[in-house]
C-alpha cells in the first residue's frame, strides 16, 4: 500500500554496486533525484553484489546493516536505487519496519510533482497506475480517492479497500483514450507546420544538462528552468527567429536519464513524437559533467528506443563557462557541423550556435550534418 510523505521526510539511500564503472555517480545522482522529491537523505548505505538477492534484494545481512541504520537516524523510509519487484518490496518493509521506495516509485513521484500541463499530468497518471496494476497484492486506496504523485508524498492514502481490477484497467484505457486524442490534435498542428514548411528543431539530452535554460536563452521565453533532475515534463514549442526571412520551430522536452523507467517512456510518448517528427535535434550535454560520455549513450539509448536515433544531431556543448571551454563549432574532416560549445547560462556561444542553425537550415537536406 501507499502512504502519504511529507516533504522533508527523512530517509536512508541505499545503493548496491553490481559492477557498474560508473558506481559513484549513479549515488549522487540518487541523492539528486532524492532532494528533487523534497526527502532529506540522512543516511547513504552502499555495499557491492554479484547479483540481487531474491528475497530481500541486498541480502540478510546488509538489510541488518540497513535496519540498524534506519535506528539510528530515526529515518521515515528506506530509498534502493534500483527497481525492486513487490515481493522484494513488502519483504524488505517486514524486516525493516518502515515503507520502502525504490528508483522507479521516486522517479514517478517526481514526475508527479513536475507535471504542469493537461495532458503531462494525464501521462504521469497513467505511468503510475501501470506501475500500480503489477502490484496488487495488498490494500490499497480506491482509485476514485486516487490523486497527485505515488511513493514519497502526494500519493494515495492507505484504506483497507483492495482497488477494483476492472475500474484500474478502465481508468487506463480512459488515459489512453484522452492521450490519443491530445495526440491527434497535435498531429493537425504538426500538419499545418508541414504545410508552411516550418524546419523543427527539438532539444533533446540528459537530465539537467541545462536543455529549459537553453530554451529561453534563444527564444526569450520564460519556460521553467532549475538546476534540478527533471525540471521540465512537458513539451514547450516556440518560434526561433534566426534572420529575417528565416527562423525554425524549437522544442524543449522532457530530460532523460538512466534506468528511466519504460512505463515513462510508454507514457510519453506522445509528448515525445515532437522530438520523433523533428527535422534536426540538438542533443544539449553537460560538458562540465564528469559522465558526459555515459549521459550522451544514455540519451542515444531512449532516441532509439522512440524511433528518434535517425533524425540528424548536433552536439551542444553547454556549460562551457564551467570548465573553461572556448565557444565555437566543430567540424569534422569534411566540414560538416559536428558540435557548437555554448553556455546558456551566461550567453557565450548562443550567436555560434545561431549560425549552425542558419547554416544547416539554409540546406533541409542535412548534409552538412554529422550523420548521428
Amino acid at each position: 500500500m501507499f502512504e502519504r510523505h511529507n516533504r522533508g521526510a527523512s530517509a536512508v539511500l541505499v545503493c548496491l554496486d553490481f559492477g557498474d564503472s560508473e558506481y559513484q555517480e549513479a549515488v549522487e545522482e540518487f541523492k539528486l533525484l532524492a532532494s528533487g522529491a523534497g526527502i532529506d537523505p540522512v543516511a547513504v548505505v552502499q555495499g557491492r553484489r554479484h547479483r540481487p538477492d531474491p528475497a530481500l534484494f541486498a541480502g540478510s545481512g546488509k538489510v541488518e546493516e540497513i535496519a540498524e541504520v534506519v535506528r539510528l537516524h530515526g529515518a521515515q523510509m528506506v530509498m534502493f536505487n534500483s527497481t525492486l519487484s513487490g515481493a522484494q518490496e513488502r519483504n524488505l518493509e517486514r524486516a525493516l519496519q518502515c515503507r520502502v521506495i525504490d528508483r522507479t516509485k521516486l522517479i514517478l513521484d517526481i514526475f508527479g510533482q513536475r507535471a504542469r500541463s493537461h495532458e503531462g499530468k494525464l501521462q504521469v497518471e497513467l505511468a503510475q497506475l501501470q506501475y500500480l496494476s503489477t502490484r496488487l497484492v495488498k490494500g490499497w486506496t480506491h482509485l476514485e480517492r486516487q490523486r497527485g504523485g505515488i511513493g514519497v508524498r502526494g500519493g494515495p492514502g492507505e484504506t483497507q479497500l483492495e482497488i477494483d481490477r476492472r475500474l484500474l484497467n478502465e481508468r487506463i484505457k480512459a488515459l489512453k483514450d484522452k492521450l490519443q486524442s491530445l495526440g491527434k490534435q497535435r498531429a493537425v498542428q504538426r500538419r499545418a507546420r508541414e504545410r508552411s514548411r516550418q524546419f523543427s528543431v527539438s532539444l533533446v539530452g540528459y537530465t539537467n544538462a541545462g536543455k529549459s535554460t537553453l530554451f529561453n536563452s534563444l527564444t526569450h521565453a520564460n519556460a521553467y528552468a532549475a538546476d534540478q533532475l527533471f525540471a521540465t515534463l512537458d513539451t514547450t514549442s516556440r518560434k526561433l527567429y534566426l534572420q529575417p526571412g528565416q527562423q525554425v520551430v524549437l522544442s524543449d522536452t522532457v530530460g532523460f536519464i538512466r534506468q528511466l523507467p519504460h512505463g515513462l517512456v510508454a507514457a510519453f510518448r506522445a509528448t515525445l513524437e515532437e522530438t520523433v517528427r523533428s527535422d534536426l535535434l540538438l542533443h544539449v550535454v553537460d560538458s562540465h559533467s564528469t559522465s558526459r560520455d555515459s549521459q550522451i549513450e544514455e540519451v542515444n539509448k531512449v532516441l532509439s528506443e522512440i524511433s528518434a536515433s535517425d533524425i540528424p544531431q548536433i552536439l551542444v556543448w553547454n556549460k562551457i563557462d564551467l570548465c573553461e571551454w572556448e565557444p565555437g563549432i566543430e567540424r569534422d574532416e569534411v566540414g560538416r557541423i559536428k558540435a557548437v560549445k555554448v553556455s546558456a547560462k551566461t550567453g557565450v556561444g548562443l550567436q555560434y550556435l545561431r549560425d549552425a542553425l542558419i547554416e544547416i537550415t539554409a540546406n533541409t537536406n542535412s548534409n552538412n550534418l554529422e550523420p548521428t
